[in-house]
């Protein structure tokens, strides 16, 4: 597919750019272009292009206000050593977006058209990749019902977008451990739910939970299963591993999101040796092994934050903390060290973009 590319009239201005790389908060400031591509039942994906960044002009009776249809993914450009840009497993995103699309009934992507729409956005937008440490350029495509009707069926009409942000640290206070709140009144996902698409109803649904977190004096929520209220499932953007006698424990794939990070983590630690198990594990599990001594570290994890230390998990009527251990420093350093092209990529996962 040909992508047709119109440059903005209005580029920000050097000195303003600069200022954004220097301290890069994600999501607050935003590159100025973005790609779309349209989808119709008739004519399948067409038009595809690179423009101007701007608002979008949608009618009333867009079905994505009324019925919810929408999905998004989450991936990063970074800055290498030698001068170029790469990704970080951009295929897996592509496959990941095409399952949240089944999912949400809406139309799949072929992924060579996803990854490209993406490398067509840096190519054009390349100055905003920014080099500082620990700083990378977000990337967000998404895809949304766009056809004008009321009723509830799935939509004829999509289109798919890539914008990008400069991001820097995920949490305030940058790499510090740190505070989850247990909810024990609000799920997230029930089994034949929407738990393992990337939709944006799922954020929205947990957001209430989060917002109760923030009252507590919390970074994150982590949901309970909608079944029991027992297990752990994942936190309210990120998912969740546990060290317990040395063995690396994260939630059973399912009802949680199928993070790219989160299986990222499981092939790096099963190289080096070590044992993963992924399985159950509930919150009574949690406090009984911080308590023992038998859990030695906890940490979340997701392409934004990439992996953050839990050094505290409050609840209902108590709190407990966990020690910060060597080996979440070391899956960090060695997964940070892939995406930035200054550890050898063993698993080639690192996508150069030309």
């Amino acid at each position: 597919m040909q992508f047709s590319t119109t440059s903005t009239t209005r580029p920000t201005p050097s000195e303003q750019r600069e200022e954004a790389l220097r301290v890069p908060r994600i999501g607050k400031v935003f590159t100025d272009h973005m790609v779309t591509i349209e989808w119709t039942r008739e004519d399948g994906w067409h038009d595809a292009s690179v423009r101007p960044r701007e608002p979008f002009s949608i009618d009333p009776a867009s079905a994505v206000l009324h019925y919810a249809q929408e999905i998004f993914e989450g991936m990063k450009a970074y800055a290498q050593p030698d001068g170029t840009v790469a990704l970080f497993r951009p295929e897996e995103n592509a496959r990941r977006f095409n399952a949240s699309a089944t999912r949400m009934t809406m139309p799949s992507i072929p992924e060579a058209l996803f990854i490209e729409a993406v490398e067509q956005l840096l190519r054009v937008d390349s100055a905003w990749v920014p080099s500082g440490q620990g700083a990378s350029l977000y990337l967000r495509p998404f895809m949304f019902a766009t056809e004008s009707f009321l009723g509830v069926r799935p939509a004829n009409c999509f289109t798919f977008c890539v914008i990008a942000s400069p991001a820097g640290a995920y949490f305030k206070g940058g790499a510090k451990p740190i505070a989850v709140w247990v909810s024990e009144h609000y799920t997230r996902a029930a089994r034949g739910g929407t738990g393992a698409a990337k939709c944006g109803g799922n954020y929205a649904a947990g957001l209430i939970a989060q917002a109760e977190a923030l009252r507590h004096d919390c970074d994150q929520v982590a949901f309970l299963d909608a079944a029991e209220g027992r297990w752990i499932e994942e936190l309210g953007g990120m998912n969740v591993f546990f060290v317990v006698d040395g063995v690396l424990v994260t939630p059973s794939l399912g009802t949680i999101l199928p993070g790219i990070t989160r299986d990222s983590i499981i092939r790096i630690a099963q190289r080096r040796g070590l044992d993963v198990e992924e399985r159950p594990y509930s919150f009574d599990e949690w406090r009984a092994d911080a308590a023992s001594g038998r859990l030695t570290e906890a940490f979340a994890c997701g392409t934004a934050a990439v992996i953050a230390s839990i050094g505290k998990v409050r609840f209902g009527d108590g709190e407990f903390h966990i020690p910060v251990g060597p080996l979440t420093d070391a899956l960090r350093d060695e997964l940070v060290g892939i995406q930035r092209g200054v550890v050898a990529d063993e698993f080639n996962w690192t996508w150069r973009v030309r």
